[in-house]
């Protein structure tokens, strides 16, 4: 289900990247809101693949660790600059979907899921293991991107967290803006044939491997993005980055404001972004009521929250 038209949600997203701001009560939130729109980027790919063309997958965190790491291994073995880093990542987390999602995309259901997860996991271990490489667990720290240094050239005097909330919500929009071009596009129309029924989609002509690939590579693309991104602002990265645990975590945030919209999922990813820190007044029941929360939206809002309030504030107007 699309939510909303291209323009009013581009339009809301830059509204809000705009607005925010006037609310915080401290700089502090200028790195939380980066937070939400890494994660929406990155979900922003998951609604490609899952809310486009139907397919799961679990582990994409391992796209978005291959493009964390690349920004701290790329400088330091190859001599790159983080900028072309980050394109290296892309490069690179492209070529491997491309591989590993013609065999795995053969697969449907809760077996493809579990394919995909495996995926995640075997990239957590590598990043792991390899500790003359990644420094294993403990983590490796990733050079400075050098964007402030060109921003006070500039005569603008802006803090590291604000110009990092400035990047990542403009990265977000950019990848919202290309997300909703390709829903009209006739690659998306095919995404969303095979969607509603692969038997049908290929009766009328629809390649069904070549475009759920497509998808595949493409949602690859922004998870490695997004993870080049928090490298990048935290000057630091372990292997956490590509647990299967932030894979749920992405999945979720679709799921949750609802996968079958851009605008959904990105709500998606700013709930589950701010609900910890809200939900801090409750100490050592944080998690209890995180998981609460998530099953009532489940059960009782089964196209995710941003969907279903839409739906109920319209059948109220009529």
């Amino acid at each position: 289900m699309k939510l909303g038209t291209k323009h009013t949600t581009l339009l809301f997203l830059i509204l809000l990247v705009v607005a925010a701001p006037f609310f915080f009560p401290s700089a502090y939130y200028f790195r939380i809101g980066s937070l939400v729109f890494v994660n929406g980027l990155a979900v922003t790919g998951i609604v490609i693949l899952t809310g486009y063309a139907g397919q799961i997958s679990l582990g994409h965190a391992g796209f978005v660790g291959i493009g964390a790491y690349a920004c701290a291994l790329a400088p330091a073995y190859l001599g790159l600059h983080p900028a072309l880093a980050v394109l290296l990542g892309a490069a690179l987390s492209a070529i491997i979907a491309y591989l590993v999602g013609r065999p795995i995309l053969r697969l449907k259901g809760y077996y493809l899921a579990v394919a995909s997860l495996g995926f995640g996991i075997l990239v957590a271990m590598v990043l792991t293991n390899e500790r003359e490489f990644t420094k294993g667990p403990d983590g490796i720290e990733v050079p400075d991107l050098g964007i402030r240094a060109l921003v006070k050239a500039a005569g603008l005097d802006l803090s590291n967290s604000e110009l990092w909330y400035i990047l990542s919500g403009l990265c977000m929009i950019l990848g919202a803006w290309l997300a909703l071009n390709l829903y009209d596009s006739p690659t998306g129309r095919a995404l969303r044939a095979l969607h509603g029924s692969e038997v049908a989609a290929r009766t009328v002509g629809v390649d069904i491997a070549r475009y759920k690939l497509q998808a595949f590579v493409i949602s690859a693309v922004y998870a490695s993005v997004s993870g080049s991104l928090i490298a990048l602002q935290n000057k630091f990265v372990t292997p956490e980055v590509a647990g299967y645990m932030h894979s749920i975590e992405l999945v979720t945030m679709a799921v949750l404001g609802g996968a079958g919209s851009v605008l959904g999922a990105i709500f998606g990813a700013a709930i589950l972004t701010l609900l910890p820190q809200a939900l801090t007044i409750f100490a050592e029941y944080e998690q209890i009521m995180l998981g609460l929360i998530m099953m009532l939206v489940m059960i009782y809002m089964r196209e995710g929250l941003l969907p279903s309030l839409a739906r109920l504030v319209r059948g109220r107007g009529e």
